[in-house]
């Protein structure tokens, strides 16, 4: 009998969640659930009945419009929102049922937080806007100084500690505010729109230097955008929301090849699917066909292959994963039609 590693367990879950906002947010939910299409005056429903787990390592990406309830969903992950009714966990734990001391010592343990507002203190350098929540800790000062250099140097910022905010540039305030929130070495990464306040070159910079930091720290990350190619680009799953619900949750793959609602194919409508999608996404099962010649990495997507799937002559070309183990087969035709338009 083959014994199976136990299945992780979720760091965070997320059940039958709600939000409302108003004056009886109590009153106007039973309302709505005995009613769906209820809209109670003067209230507003910011997060309706979601449910999601959130795996250890994972990115989640959440996304949606302006007032979708993207940045109030987290929120009340985090406890910075009450919610009104459902129930959420931090590894198995109720964090409604939290007096105040125990959630503030959970987000002191656990937490890391940017938000869009880089929220840095204007009289203290940067070396000192990192190593303040460490302070607020009680730690000895020679340990958080030293902390506060390394996560400085990590972020690509070494030489710059004694810069106050205003000497520094956007991009570089950013990073200060990314290093604050690691000095604590939280276990979750909660950060809303980081890089929405930066131009595009550093905005570019700044998601190659989270995805350098993601490989190193596997922490679990949520990470709200309204932008549906950064998303695309960071994320292990994404979820989709229109207004307080979740549309869809899943890889940005299925997501574009099988979208779940008309919304969520408006989202992806215009995306070039090639530099979306992955080769190990479109591989068909193995099925008793031929493995013959090199196989394709799964990891990467049909734009980054184009070449190769253009001069390659085989009809099936076998996927590897990144132990080089053969998991599917690519129909090259079909790779082509995504990659090069279908044939007329």
């Amino acid at each position: 009998m083959t014994d199976f590693p136990p299945r992780p367990q979720p760091v965070i879950s997320c059940r039958n969640v709600w939000k409302v906002f108003g004056p009886r947010p109590e009153a106007a939910l039973a309302a709505l659930r005995a009613d769906p299409g209820a809209r109670p005056e003067g209230h507003v429903t910011a997060v309706h009945d979601v449910s999601l787990d959130i795996m250890p390592g994972e990115m989640l990406v959440v996304m949606g419009l302006s007032g979708s309830g993207k940045s109030t969903l987290v929120r009340c992950l985090s406890r910075l929102n009450e919610i009104t009714a459902g129930e959420i966990l931090i590894e198995g734990q109720d964090i409604g049922k939290l007096n105040e001391a125990a959630l503030i010592d959970l987000r002191r343990r656990k937490m890391g937080m940017v938000f869009q507002s880089f929220g840095l203190l204007p009289n203290r350098n940067a070396l000192e806007n990192v190593a303040f929540p460490l302070e607020m800790r009680g730690q000895p000062r020679a340990a958080r100084i030293e902390r506060a250099r390394e996560m400085l140097a990590l972020v690509g910022l070494k030489g710059r500690e004694g810069y106050f905010p205003r000497e520094l540039s956007g991009g570089q305030q950013q990073r200060v505010g990314i290093a604050r929130s690691l000095a604590v070495e939280p276990d979750i990464w909660f950060l809303d729109e980081p890089f929405s306040a930066l131009d595009p070159l550093i905005r570019r910079e700044m998601q190659d230097e989270f995805l350098r930091l993601k490989g190193m720290l596997k922490k679990t990350i949520i990470f709200i955008t309204h932008d549906f190619d950064e998303a695309l680009r960071l994320a292990d799953r994404i979820a989709i929301m229109k207004d307080g619900r979740v549309e869809q949750i899943d890889t940005p793959d299925r997501i574009v090849l099988q979208p779940a609602t008309d919304y969520v194919a408006r989202f992806t409508a215009e995306i070039d699917r090639a530099r979306v999608l992955h080769v190990s996404g479109l591989a068909g099962p193995v099925a008793g066909r031929a493995i013959e010649g090199p196989a394709l990495p799964g990891g990467h997507t049909l734009r980054d292959l184009a070449r190769r799937l253009v001069n390659d002559s085989r009809d099936w070309i076998p996927v590897a994963d990144g132990t080089g183990r053969v998991t599917g087969m690519l129909e090259r035709r079909h790779a082509l039609d995504i990659l090069l338009g279908e044939a007329a």
